[in-house]
């Protein structure tokens, strides 16, 4: 008998440790929607997030990253053809980017929306993120917050450096390969640069749009050089700092695993008499 209570209190014990975390679980994404709701009721609009962590995850011993996909882009595509077309639309977007397919897919129809659409960005938002950023009217950072260059990657180098080796040796020097790759470089980098010129023409001048398009996809920089809020502010980009508290209480509710300790720690409450007051 003490055998089958030992056995017993085992097989309950090993319950509560599989189901604990699919309610703490539950309980995150119940307190996501309640902010999105709040978010939608105080701004009138439709709330989508983009929210991918950076942060490795072990599956199976193997390091997996989260980035923009084609499940994200039908995701967005369909949330947008729910939403009427006089209602704003509102997205909290935090990415190292993506398929540059579906950053294209989701850029576009933001474009098509005739409401509003204001993207927020609290932490980053780079490669394919950036050109979701730059199709919406207003982009709302925190004031520490980055934009990235959208400079198309062909594998693991940029289009640009390839046609870059192409240029500098003699062509006789050049095996086939690395030719057509850098056929393919040239042509990824105008296809991207003609969609940000595109998805810009909205807000500026047919000139000024594919004047900025070639700034962000030449490759002037590196593609993950953070691009500051007042860079954007000096290339007339229609940026602010007006940051709604409601996105930075989303954003604790999309922690990092906790496979290990965290390394950061601190009092999670703003600190000043102003500040204070706007939590309560």
């Amino acid at each position: 008998m003490k055998g089958d209570g030992f056995w017993q209190f085992f097989l309950l014990l090993f319950l509560v440790s599989m189901l604990l975390p699919l309610i703490k679980q539950r309980g995150i994404e119940t307190s996501r929607i309640k902010i999105m709701q709040d978010f939608e009721k105080k701004r009138n609009s439709r709330v989508i997030t983009l929210i991918h962590r950076q942060e490795s995850m072990s599956f199976f011993g193997l390091a997996l990253r989260k980035y923009i996909n084609i499940e994200d882009s039908e995701q967005i595509l369909r949330a947008i053809r729910f939403t009427p077309a006089d209602m704003p639309i509102d997205i909290i977007l935090h990415t190292p980017g993506g398929l540059v397919l579906a950053s294209e897919q989701i850029a576009y129809a933001l474009k098509k929306h005739k409401a509003d659409v204001t993207v927020f960005v609290p932490h980053y938002a780079m490669s394919g993120g950036t050109m979701i950023a730059l199709a919406a009217d207003k982009i709302v950072m925190d004031e520490n917050a980055v934009l990235g260059p959208v400079d198309p990657q062909l594998g693991q180098y940029p289009a640009v450096s390839i046609l870059n080796v192409v240029k500098e040796k003699d062509i006789n020097e050049i095996d086939d390969e690395t030719l057509i790759f850098a056929d393919i470089a040239k042509k990824a980098i105008k296809q991207v640069e003609n969609t940000l010129c595109f998805i810009l023409a909205e807000h500026f001048s047919q000139e000024r749009a594919c004047e900025l398009a070639k700034i962000f996809s030449e490759g002037r920089w590196t593609h993950d050089y953070p691009i500051r809020f007042e860079e954007l502010r000096e290339l007339e980009l229609f940026v602010s700092t007006d940051m709604p508290y409601e996105v930075y209480k989303l954003m604790d509710l999309y922690p990092q695993t906790n496979n290990r300790r965290p390394s950061v720690q601190y009092i999670p409450i703003p600190y000043g008499k102003e500040s204070n007051e706007k939590v309560k």
